[in-house]
């Protein structure tokens, strides 16, 4: 989710990790040989994934099985966890597949904790790069070779508050990241500040459950072509220094942070529906949060913007990832590309349907699934026109910066570049250090975690 911090899973994936380094054998992860791999599929195949599975992911479920036949499928349904993860690694332990957020691929792919899939997509006559967005292939590579396959591509863009910014003054031109006097005069207009404290914000940045997004759009650079932090590159101030903007005129990061905390964020009573924003930067999932009150909202979208003017979104998302050690690779290989294939995103989106036709009124936002073959059979059978031009124009935006996705930027370190950064953007905000320290600061700790990583 977008507002959930993964500061202290970071915290705890580092400790092991570099515990992990000397017991880790490879088993064809980080730099080693890469596995061999048949495409026939036998035995019981024990997965970790799909906590909380929804209509779309049950659909995908039964397809996946119905492929593999005679494989005895056991699913653990409870949320990924790095220190259970790393755990079971060291203890032989694990389950033949996991699914996890793709930020975590690369350090352990360093670690040799997990398998590279090269063969895996080889046996399956399946190339990523033509399955997938590059970008999203580009996040999950390390070293030359594929860790993963994934799912979902959930690009951020900013959700408006047409509402609110039309009573203010404020037009869908003037909210532009890559006009920052004009942002900021936009998002002045549209706060509201009552007792010291904001009743209102003009724009809900999201800044350190986006950081990548306002650092990498602004110009920046995180990593070099070989993964080593670069979080003092001189162009990354630009990006803290904006949300520093951003924040003063809203009343200052505490207290605005002190606010967005008390959304209901997943309710009925939401920040668009009770116009505590004017705008926000959102990943493309949460426009299906906002569906339900659809006859209280007014909204629009713009896409993020870099310092050109150009459409610029990150290529954030979840993948499966088979460990070292697993007992049936094969099995978890020919589960996770029937996973991800065109037929069950079908399935997947048959059963969205079906749910939606039970809720008079409900819109279908279609499906981002990390495959743009997919994504654009699924746009162009299941979403139509709802009647409702800003939801529509919403959708349309989402779909428009697919195209214009970055990869983070594959890292050993990348958990803990993520961490670093986070905090760097913490104490600009809060005024305890200028953005050039901050990121020096920073730049130090995730060099160490990238050391520790690559043995260096």
């Amino acid at each position: 989710m977008i507002r959930t911090s993964r500061a202290l899973l970071a915290l705890v994936a580092t400790a092991s990790l570099v515990g992990l380094t000397a017991c880790s054998s490879g088993s064809g992860g980080g730099t080693g040989g890469a596995p061999s791999f048949s495409a026939k599929a036998s035995g019981t195949l024990k997965a970790w994934g799909f906590n909380n599975a929804d209509d779309v992911g049950k659909a995908r479920l039964a397809y996946a099985e119905a492929q593999l036949k005679g494989v005895t499928i056991t699913l653990d349904q409870t949320a990924f966890d790095a220190q259970k993860f790393t755990t079971r690694v060291a203890s032989g332990q694990v389950p033949d597949v996991v699914q996890m957020d793709a930020s975590y691929v690369d350090t352990y792919a360093a670690q040799g904790l997990i398998q590279p899939l090269d063969q895996c997509y080889a046996v399956h006559t399946v190339t990523p790069t033509s399955q997938f967005y590059p970008q999203v292939v580009d996040y999950i590579k390390y070293s030359g070779k594929v860790f993963a396959v994934p799912q979902f591509y959930q690009p951020p863009a900013i959700i408006l508050n047409e509402r609110v910014m039309k009573a203010a003054g404020v037009t869908d031109a003037d909210i532009d990241t890559s006009k920052p006097d004009t942002l900021i005069a936009a998002i002045k207009k549209m706060t509201v500040i009552s007792n010291g404290k904001p009743t209102r914000v003009g724009l809900d940045a999201q800044a350190t459950g986006q950081a990548y997004l306002w650092v990498l759009g602004q110009g920046g650079k995180l990593v070099d072509t070989k993964g080593k932090p670069t979080l003092t590159d001189a162009a990354n101030t630009r990006g803290l220094d904006l949300l520093k903007r951003i924040y003063d005129a809203e009343g200052g990061y505490a207290k605005v942070k002190s606010f967005t905390d008390s959304f209901d964020f997943f309710g009925a009573k939401n920040q668009f529906v009770k116009d505590q924003v004017g705008a926000e930067v959102d990943a493309q999932w949460y426009v299906n949060v906002l569906t339900p009150y659809e006859k209280n909202l007014s909204i629009g979208a713009v896409p993020f913007k870099d310092p050109s003017g150009n459409p610029y979104t990150t290529a954030g998302g979840t993948a499966f990832v088979i460990p070292a050690g697993a007992k049936n690779k094969d099995a978890a290989c020919s589960w996770m590309l029937a996973l991800t294939s065109q037929p069950a995103w079908t399935a997947a989106a048959d059963a969205r349907k079906a749910t939606l036709a039970k809720t008079p009124g409900a819109i279908n936002t279609g499906l981002f699934t990390g495959s743009p073959s997919a994504d654009q059979r699924l746009r162009s059978t299941y979403v139509k026109p709802s009647g409702n031009a800003g939801f529509d124009q919403t959708i349309a935006t989402f779909y428009s910066i697919l195209p214009s996705g970055k990869s983070y930027g594959a890292s050993p370190a990348g958990q803990q570049i993520q961490t670093a950064l986070a905090n760097a953007i913490t104490s600009v905000l809060l005024g305890q250090k200028d953005s050039t320290k901050a990121l020096a600061d920073a730049q130090q700790s995730a060099l160490r975690a990238y050391q520790q990583a690559t043995q260096q």
